[in-house]
């Protein structure tokens, strides 16, 4: 596979062949990628089939009360559901569950949910914890030098050994009797009956496996096809495609501050109609620092949106963010394709459940990709998404309208969502530094308020009044941003961002 992109990604190909597994990550990448063959379909069938239909007389393999299907954040809250409730659990990863293609990044203040479990402890979190500096900062290019570095503390501020915290759930669960772990092993379909699932998946050598449970939960991710077909084909509005390394060797990187958001230059108009590439770079172990490239964009924008060319961007661009020395030497890579959907309405709009089947995590899209992304809306939400499916489970209540009461969705994180539309660059409306001017207006706005502002917005936990303020204080300094909410929005979605509000208004959190 390397040997094909030789020439159509050259520099993807230069570094990716310096890499111990560089095959290996190469396959990852485009096994995403496939995601986009599918982001344009309008219908989606065969992932969720009545139990009319399973082939009478099959033998199931082996029953549980849960099943999970995907090993990353699963594996989390498999973790609480065995532990803490004492439920039989049977996970599957079609690679190796509690192996993640990212590091991760969050505060201290939010790993204490982790703990609030009861089943993680101090020691345990601390040790997956690689990292932890004093403070952060955001900035946004401008060209006339005006632009704002906003310093803001306890925001991502611990760098996590993602396969290291999930490697502890993954020994909890297996610690307790009864329970299984298949590695290699897809999901396929799943049957639902009256008050069980039976679920069908693949081995390592392709045998075809059942597993009879009371609750399927799904944490697929983006690639679900189960959250494809209860959405009809369209489980996410907008995505944020994102590569980078765990690198060592760049000749400025500063080990005591995360980089929270960084833009270096306007638009880029070099794979479609325009992209504004932003930057984040976090310390991590020893001397490794962890630099990402992402953009914020429309799943039906005509942006070339694959990791694959977001890579070759990437390496071309890292000597403009942090220049490498001569010792600089690439560890891994580290990507994924973070999910958004815009809840057109008062509450949730998106589907996350069916009878005895729940969505969780990216399988679900209900967090924030603006900084608060899947794992610290899972962490957040952790002791509430464990306790109500507990709950549900005893009650026997696991009709869809049951599940769905079950979920991560928070008014004022959708509320927030919406800002995110402001920075998917579009050429038809904006200006080329339209993105890089109106999100440096914010900054300056967030440094002339209470320190409290700046932390509540990057950790999604802003409160109504303090959103209405930012919102019209920088309305007052930008104006410009009164007609880009028209031309980005139009009036359907302006009328959607005014029901937003009213459902946050009208909910428990504003």
């Amino acid at each position: 596979m390397l040997e094909q992109i030789k020439h159509t990604h050259p520099l993807v190909y230069r570094n990716f062949s310096a890499l111990q597994n560089g095959e290996a990550y190469l396959r990852r990448v485009v096994e995403l990628d496939r995601y986009w063959e599918h982001a344009h379909m309008f219908s989606s069938d065969g992932a969720v089939l009545p139990g009319s239909v399973f082939p009478e007389g099959t033998p199931v393999n082996g029953e549980c009360d849960i099943f999970y299907a995907g090993g990353t954040l699963g594996l989390l809250h498999a973790a609480v559901m065995t532990k803490r409730y004492g439920q039989k659990v049977v996970l599957v990863d079609r690679h190796v569950a509690g192996t993640s293609t990212r590091d991760w990044n969050i505060s201290r203040q939010e790993l204490r949910r982790l703990e609030e479990t009861g089943v993680f402890f101090t020691g345990e979190i601390d040790s997956a914890i690689v990292r932890s500096y004093k403070t952060g900062w955001v900035e946004f290019f401008v060209e006339d030098g005006r632009q704002k570095r906003l310093y803001i503390d306890n925001v991502l501020d611990c760098a996590v050994d993602a396969d290291r915290l999930l490697g502890i759930a993954r020994r909890k669960i297996l610690a307790e009797e009864g329970n299984g772990i298949l590695d290699r092993t897809t999901f396929r379909r799943c049957y639902k009956f009256p008050d069980h699932v039976i679920v069908e998946v693949s081995g390592p050598e392709g045998e075809i496996l059942f597993f009879k449970a009371k609750v399927l939960v799904d944490v697929m991710g983006i690639l679900s096809p189960i959250a494809m077909q209860l959405n009809d084909g369209r489980s996410q509005t907008h995505v944020c495609p994102t590569v980078g390394t765990v690198a060592s060797g760049f000749q400025e990187a500063d080990y005591d501050a995360g980089e929270i958001l960084v833009s270096t230059e306007r638009a880029d108009t070099s794979a479609g109609s325009g992209r504004q590439l932003i930057w984040e770079g976090f310390p991590a172990a020893g001397k490794e620092y962890i630099t990402y490239l992402f953009f914020y964009d429309a799943v039906d924008s005509d942006n070339d949106k694959t990791l694959l060319g977001l890579f070759e961007t990437y390496f071309r661009k890292l000597p403009g963010y942090k220049k490498p020395a001569d010792d600089f030497t690439i560890h891994r890579p580290v990507f994924g394709i973070i999910p958004a959907y815009s809840h057109e309405g008062f509450s949730r709009a998106r589907e996350i459940a069916d009878d005895n089947i729940i969505l969780f995590g990216d399988a679900a899209t209900l967090h924030s990709p603006l900084t608060f992304c899947g794992f610290g809306s899972m962490v957040r939400n952790l002791q509430h998404l464990t306790a109500g499916l507990y709950q549900a489970m005893v009650a026997g209540r696991l009709s869809r309208t049951d599940l769905e009461k079950i979920s991560a969705y928070e008014p004022n994180v959708a509320s927030m969502a919406n800002l995110m539309k402001y920075m998917c660059y579009d050429a038809a409306t904006d200006t080329p530094g339209f993105v890089n001017e109106l999100m440096n207006e914010v900054m300056i706005v967030l440094d002339g308020l209470p320190h409290r502002y700046r932390q509540a917005m990057f950790r999604d936990e802003m409160r109504l009044e303090e959103f209405v303020t930012v919102l019209l204080k920088v309305a007052w300094r930008y104006p410009k941003v009164l007609k880009a909410t028209y031309d980005k929005l139009g009036v359907g979605g302006s009328v959607s961002f005014l029901k937003n509000l009213a459902g946050w208004a009208l909910s428990s959190t504003k």
